[in-house]
C-alpha cells in the first residue's frame, strides 16, 4: 500500500494507473520566449512612486496632522512592499499620518488575519512599513450606486481617514471586460467593499460586472476622501513597466487608457493551440482564478470573455505556499494531482466562491498520485489531437512567468518559425523522480 492512500482507494488507483501506464510522454524542449522587456529598474520605483505623488492635485491636497489610508490589495505585484513604502514615507514627509489597509475582497478567506497574512507574505507589515497595517472585514454604507440605488459599502478602516490613496496594478480581468477592469476602479467597488462589497457584485449577473464596477467606484469617488492613485502596468516579465499617479478626476479618464495599454504589454503563449497544457503552479498571489485565462485560455464565463491558448486537456500540479490551501481556480483543469488536493484547504477555497459564485471553480478534477500520471491521463484522453503519435503539450511554470518553458517536439517547427522563439535545448524526457513527480 501506498504511504498515506487508504487501502482501498490505493488498490482503485492502481485500476486506474493500469490503464493509462503505457502511454507515452513526448520529449520536450526548453524555449524562451521574447517580449518587450521595457522596465523602471527597481532601485528606481521607489522614487518615481514619489515623483508621482509630488503633484498639487494629488500630493498637495494632504494636510499636516492627517490620517491618510494607503490600500494594498492580494495581488504579487513586482516591488509591491518597496512601493508601498514610498507611498507611506511621501504622506510622512506631508505631516499626516498613514496608514496601510487591506483592499482585497473576499481574500484570505474572508478574514482579517487572512487578509493580514496575504500582506505579510508581500513584506507589508508594521514594521517594514514604519506605520499601522489595519485589516477588517467590517465595511460600512457610503452611498447608493447612481443608477441601479444599491447600496455601497467600503472598509470601515479607509472610511476613517481623511484621505485615500489607492495603490494596484491595471491588468486585463480574467472574468469580464470593460474599460475598468483589474485596477483602481475594481480595488474601489471589489477590494474596499471587502467580502460584503463584493459579494453584493458578484451575486448579480457576470454580464453586467464591468458595469457594476464603475457604478461602484464612481460612487466611492462621489462619497469618499479619494486623493489619487497609483497605478502599476507591468511588462511581460512582471517588472515594473509604468507607474503613474492619477488624480481622482483622471481614475475615470485615463484608467481605460492605462487598461488598453496594458493589453499590449502582458506575456502570453507564442502558439495558438496544444493538446495539453501543464501549469506547474496555481495561487491566489498569480491571479484571482489561480492561473490567468488570458494565458491559460481557460475563463471562468467563456460567454464574456475569451483569449489565451486554445488547449483540449488542463493539467494542475501544485499551489503556490503563497496562496495559503486557497485553490479556486483547479476546477479550470481536468486533472490535478494528489500533491495539490492534499493542499487544497476549503476554509480558504469555499469563501471566495460563496463570494464570486463562480462555484465550478473549486470543483476538484480527477486526482492522480503523482505528476507522471497526471500527464499521461491528460495525453491518453485527447481524441481532438492531429496527430495521435505526436501530442502537442505545453508546460508553464505558471501564468506569471511563461518567459522559459517547456514545449513537446510536436510544436518545434512552430517555435523555429517563430523569431520571438528561442529554442535553448535538444529534446529530452521530463525527469521524474522516484515518485514520478518533477518537484
Amino acid at each position: 500500500m501506498r504511504e498515506g492512500i487508504p487501502e482501498k482507494e490505493d488498490a482503485f488507483m492502481e485500476t486506474i494507473t493500469a490503464l493509462i501506464q503505457d502511454t507515452p510522454i513526448p520529449k520536450m524542449v526548453k524555449v524562451r520566449q521574447k517580449f518587450d522587456d521595457s522596465q523602471i529598474p527597481a532601485e528606481e520605483t521607489p522614487g518615481v512612486v514619489t515623483r508621482e505623488l509630488d503633484r498639487p492635485e494629488i500630493g498637495g491636497k494632504i494636510q499636516p496632522g492627517q490620517k491618510i489610508a494607503i490600500t494594498c490589495g492580494s495581488r504579487g505585484i513586482n516591488h509591491n512592499a518597496a512601493m508601498a513604502r514610498a507611498i507611506v514615507d511621501f504622506v510622512k514627509s506631508k505631516g499626516a499620518e498613514p496608514y496601510i489597509v487591506a483592499a482585497m475582497g473576499s481574500h484570505g478567506g474572508a478574514t482579517a488575519e487572512g487578509q493580514t497574512q496575504i500582506l505579510k507574505d508581500y513584506g507589508i507589515t508594521e514594521e517594514a512599513m514604519g506605520c499601522p497595517v489595519k485589516s477588517s472585514m467590517e465595511t460600512v454604507q457610503i452611498g447608493l450606486s447612481g443608477v441601479r440605488h444599491q447600496p455601497v459599502f467600503i472598509d470601515k478602516n479607509a472610511s476613517e481617514a481623511d484621505g485615500i490613496i489607492l495603490f494596484n496594478r491595471i491588468k486585463p480581468h480574467t472574468s469580464f471586460r470593460g474599460p475598468y477592469e483589474s485596477g483602481l476602479m475594481k480595488m474601489m467597488a471589489i477590494g474596499l467593499g471587502k467580502q460584503h462589497g463584493a459579494e453584493s457584485i458578484h451575486h448579480q449577473s457576470p454580464g453586467i460586472m464591468h458595469e457594476l464596477v464603475e457604478e461602484y467606484g464612481l460612487t466611492i469617488l462621489q462619497n469618499c476622501p479619494i486623493l489619487g492613485g497609483i497605478a502599476i502596468i507591468e511588462n511581460a516579465y512582471d517588472q515594473t513597466y509604468l507607474i503613474k499617479g492619477l488624480t481622482a478626476d483622471e481614475i475615470i479618464t485615463e484608467e481605460p487608457k492605462l487598461r488598453d495599454l496594458s493589453y499590449q504589454t502582458i506575456a502570453h503563449l507564442l502558439f495558438d493551440k496544444c493538446d495539453v497544457l501543464v501549469v506547474d503552479k496555481i495561487g491566489k498571489n498569480i491571479s484571482g482564478d489561480g492561473m490567468d485565462p488570458n494565458i491559460s485560455g481557460r475563463f471562468v464565463q467563456p460567454k464574456y470573455c475569451s483569449g489565451g491558448i486554445e488547449a483540449e486537456k488542463c493539467v494542475i500540479l501544485d499551489l503556490t505556499d503563497e496562496t495559503h490551501g486557497n485553490a479556486q481556480g483547479v476546477g479550470l483543469a481536468e486533472v490535478t494531482t494528489r500533491r495539490l488536493f492534499n493542499k487544497m484547504k476549503l476554509e480558504m477555497t469555499y469563501p471566495t466562491g460563496v463570494t464570486n459564485t463562480f462555484l465550478h471553480l473549486m470543483k476538484i478534477p480527477m486526482i492522480m498520485d503523482n505528476d507522471r500520471e497526471a500527464l499521461q491521463l491528460a495525453l491518453c484522453c485527447c481524441p481532438d489531437a492531429e496527430d495521435q503519435n505526436n501530442i502537442k503539450m505545453i508546460r508553464i511554470p505558471d501564468t506569471m512567468h511563461i518567459e522559459y518553458i517547456e514545449i513537446s517536439e510536436g510544436l518545434l517547427p512552430q517555435a523555429q518559425a517563430n523569431p520571438n522563439i528561442e529554442i535553448l535545448s535538444e529534446p529530452y524526457d521530463l525527469p521524474f523522480d522516484e515518485e514520478g513527480n518533477l518537484f
